[in-house]
């Protein structure tokens, strides 16, 4: 019996998505076109549409699919804006970013999730990402973006990442300490950074952005 992606893809739209407030049909039309399937290792690929955190290597996972439907709809991507994201992992969060900007430049730390992700992407036919084997903590970009995705939680929110947005850019993050991170969305204002708390979640820490290991007698 063949497994009905199209049909697990709709399912995961209907009952796992729009029921947590993802409503921006925008959003809504690009999660139901791209088939995550595609970026899902084979042994995980039955899985692709479940409300999970799915292993792609290295110990990274991706974001559930409520997690990817609630960034792309709080960035409110028009279709004109330039966008970085942190942490490219499987390349679906690039791609579904690529599918709603006018360009996308993702990065990742392992080289080879940063080659598969690219290919992925390109495999879809989507042409205005770049994707780049580079770590956040070390990479030095000549430019500003109008929106940013971090695309995993951290302890306190970069400097650095403000510095990479252009006035009055946005920025999706996960930020704080579990079980009570915020999902937030930063705006970069004339009068600094003003950060709009949109839920409680969870997510694994980006390398290098965890809080300090705490000293125990």
């Amino acid at each position: 019996m063949t497994f009905d992606y199209a049909k697990a893809r709709e399912l995961m739209v209907e009952q796992q998505i729009r029921p947590w407030d993802v409503l921006d049909g925008r959003v809504l039309d690009v999660l139901v076109r791209l088939p995550r399937e595609a970026f899902v290792g084979e042994r995980h690929r039955a899985l692709a549409y479940a409300d999970l955190e799915l292993p792609i290597g290295h110990g990274e996972t991706m974001f559930k699919p409520v997690l990817e439907g609630r960034a792309l709809q709080a960035l409110a991507l028009q279709g004109g804006e330039s966008v970085l994201e942190i942490g490219a992992g499987s390349g679906f969060m690039a791609a579904c970013l690529g599918s709603l900007a006018r360009e996308v430049v993702s990065i990742e730390r392992h080289a080879d999730l940063a080659e598969a992700a690219g290919d992925r992407v390109r495999a879809q036919g989507i042409g205005n990402v770049s994707v780049i084997a580079a770590d956040a903590f070390a990479w030095l970009p000549d430019r500003q973006f109008d929106a940013i995705c971090v695309s995993g939680a951290v302890d306190t929110i970069p400097s650095r990442f403000l510095e990479w947005l252009r006035p009055e850019g946005r920025m999706f993050v996960v930020h704080g300490r579990a079980p009570a991170m915020d999902a937030a969305l930063l705006h970069n204002e004339v009068n600094g950074a003003r950060i709009e708390s949109l839920f409680e979640t969870g997510l694994a820490y980006l390398a290098g952005a965890a809080p300090p290991a705490e000293f125990r007698f």
